[in-house]
């Protein structure tokens, strides 16, 4: 029998050109929950038209009493109510963190109900348990809307370029960080500032620790590759480092002499390694990373046989993120495409950062000038925009080596960026 002939019960069969009525339910009802439901209602007659099904959302999951809206009357409470309706096909999981949605996920698929996801933090951290566990069951677990938001990525790295073998991603990969940082270069402010202003549009939370520290950047990095290189990369292998310590004399240091300073995810391939890292980076006119500004994500992809290969968009926000959510809906309902995998690691295969090698921004003192031709040689030596401090630009070299040269307290070091 096909997917369109397993109905579960109580559904309305109507075959011949007619509509099969499916039930899904919605875990968690804020900015993406809610996104998710308009995009089914307000396009209902185009979806029905792709898959040849009517999506009716039946239940609605959130322990936040849910007040004027259209659905609120299918609102549960007890996740146990959803799991065992006979008439549920599939859950879309936007509860967000690792504990309570890892636990109706996993108990979703054991019972071969497909979920979708925008979850980042849970797929980054149980992916690979819960593909094989979807695997086993021939339940679809889909998670486009993890990474990227309504940038299409995931899906072309497992199809579109499936003959590749993928050297290297490069992204900035949180829209929050870069429209701080936009800010800071092109309107001058201060981080305090332009994080309060972040906050203000709404593309900040209350607390933007997981988007400043790195966190969230690194968690999408892990899950693309994961994808790209087939081994489970948990984000606590991953040297992370956030933008808190950016000033503006950083910025505008780099702006002397041609970059942009961007919160940059990298992984590469090497050999049986991979070297995998998460910091603020001095990117150049030449980097198609240069222009992307505002709360715009964009991915750099590298395969064997194609080069590079960019994705571009708004990389977050309720409407974009929910347009990928609903896409894996369709996808998973219509059993049009297979499951991705990857194998559980612990990680032992990530390189230690220490070993890896970048040029770096160090910025320091004027009283460094006798010193710095000393130590790097090879070293381009500018003053900053005020006169009073300098900076300057090493030559690549390992972490540990820099660490090295640095460590006899010669230099007064106020910051030290890598360059991409």
């Amino acid at each position: 029998m096909t997917g369109k002939q397993i109905l579960k019960k109580n559904q309305i069969n109507y075959f011949g050109g007619f509509l099969v009525m499916v039930n899904i339910a919605i875990l968690g009802f804020g900015n993406i929950g809610s996104g998710v439901a308009d995009v089914f209602t307000e396009n209902e007659s185009v979806i029905s038209k792709k898959i040849n099904d009517t999506v009716n959302i039946k239940y609605i999951l959130d322990k936040v009493d849910i007040k004027n809206h259209p659905l609120s009357e299918r609102q549960v409470k007890d996740f146990d109510v959803i799991l065992n309706d006979p008439d549920i096909s599939l859950m879309v999981e936007t509860m967000g963190g690792a504990t309570w949605a890892y636990k109706f996920t996993k108990t979703a698929l054991e019972k071969g109900i497909s979920v979708v996801t925008s979850n980042k933090e849970l797929v980054a951290a149980y992916g690979a348990e819960l593909l094989f566990i979807a695997s086993k069951t021939g339940a679809r677990y889909f998670f486009e809307a993890s990474v990227g938001g309504g940038i299409p990525i995931i899906r072309p790295i497992h199809n579109c370029l499936a003959a590749n073998k993928i050297d290297q991603i490069t992204a900035i990969l949180n829209g929050t960080t870069n429209f701080i940082l936009t800010k800071m270069a092109n309107e001058d402010l201060d981080f305090a500032t332009a994080l309060e202003m972040a906050r203000e549009k709404g593309y900040a939370e209350a607390d933007p620790s997981d988007d400043i520290d790195g966190k969230d950047t690194c968690r999408k990095i892990c899950i693309l590759s994961s994808l790209a290189f087939g081994k489970q990369l948990p984000p606590e292998k991953v040297h992370t480092v956030g933008i808190r310590k950016i000033g503006l004399e950083d910025i505008h240091n780099a702006e002397k002499i041609g970059y942009k300073i961007k919160l940059i995810a990298k992984s590469k391939k090497s050999g049986d390694f991979l070297d995998v890292i998460v910091a603020p980076m001095l990117v150049s006119k030449a980097s198609p990373l240069y222009n992307i500004d505002d709360v715009f994500n964009g991915i750099v992809v590298t395969g064997n046989a194609i080069g590079d290969v960019m994705f571009y968009g708004s990389g977050a926000g309720k409407r974009p993120t929910a347009s990928a959510v609903a896409a894996d809906v369709m996808d998973a309902l219509a059993k049009s495409t297979k499951n991705m995998q990857w194998e559980a690691s612990n990680g032992e295969y990530v390189s230690d950062f220490q070993s890896l090698s970048f040029g770096y921004y160090i910025q320091t003192d004027l009283n460094a000038a006798d010193k710095i031709p000393a130590l790097f040689p090879e070293a381009d030596i500018y003053k900053n925009q005020a006169n009073d401090g300098l900076f300057f630009i090493a030559p690549e070299l390992r972490e540990n080596d820099l660490d090295k040269l640095l460590s006899d307290g010669q230099l007064n070091i106020k910051s030290a960026i890598r360059i991409l």
